[in-house]
């Protein structure tokens, strides 16, 4: 795990040393992760999609077998193959990304080497709202720290594959509320800017039209 962090730290100096400003460089590097990320993340959101379409025919087969487990459990074998499904694999994706994503924490909490301005928008990205100027602070703080609640709310709204996920779309915004008045605002921004490119690339992989859609009966 220390050498993914020393990289993410050499990556971040090395941008750095162009853009001479930490917000420039937060940005730049999120960008690259999102790239690096994009074939696996796409993956993932196409394995999420193919689950939703086929609910409507997986409600169904459920009830038509749902007092014999050896039919249900090979009919949902045969539907995984039509739509061509792993739902391990939508996991996988996941996994993979974690590593790099608390490496990033790591290194933009306590970037070493850093030089050049820290401001970015008027706001320090190496402090964190509580500890700047108290609660009096500069507005841009709070801006920060909306965008990340309101792009994790987007973000939950339109990810969401099944109505018992409804709560979840609300409560990951308000943890990331509260998560963004405690770190440094650098964290944040990374946060913020991640939100924005998954928005675009959900919309991007998801734009065809649905064959079905979740039904609620």
């Amino acid at each position: 795990m220390s050498a993914i962090i020393n990289l993410m730290n050499s990556i971040l100096l090395a941008i750095n040393s162009f853009t001479h400003n930490y917000g420039l460089t937060i940005i730049v590097l999120t960008f690259i992760i999102k790239i690096i990320t994009w074939p696996l993340m796409s993956k993932q959101l196409a394995s999420a999609r193919a689950m939703q379409e086929m609910q409507p025919e997986l409600k169904k087969i459920q009830e038509k077998y749902k007092n014999d487990q050896a039919k249900l459990n090979q009919a949902t074998m045969e539907l995984w193959q039509k739509y061509n499904v792993n739902p391990l694999a939508g996991c996988l994706p996941l996994l993979i990304q974690l590593p790099i994503l608390w490496a990033m924490f790591q290194v933009l909490r306590s970037p070493e080497g850093l030089t050049g301005s820290t401001l970015f928008l008027g706001i320090d990205m190496l402090q964190a709202l509580q500890t700047a100027y108290g609660w009096q602070t500069y507005p841009g703080y709070w801006i920060l720290v909306f965008l990340s609640a309101a792009t994790t709310f987007l973000y939950q709204k339109i990810a969401m594959t099944d109505n018992s996920q409804r709560a979840m779309t609300f409560m990951m915004p308000l943890l990331l509320l509260y998560f963004s008045i405690k770190v440094q605002s650098g964290l944040v921004l990374y946060w913020v800017v991640s939100n924005l490119l998954s928005l675009a690339q959900h919309l991007i992989v998801n734009r065809r039209p649905m064959k079905g859609a979740v039904s609620e009966e």
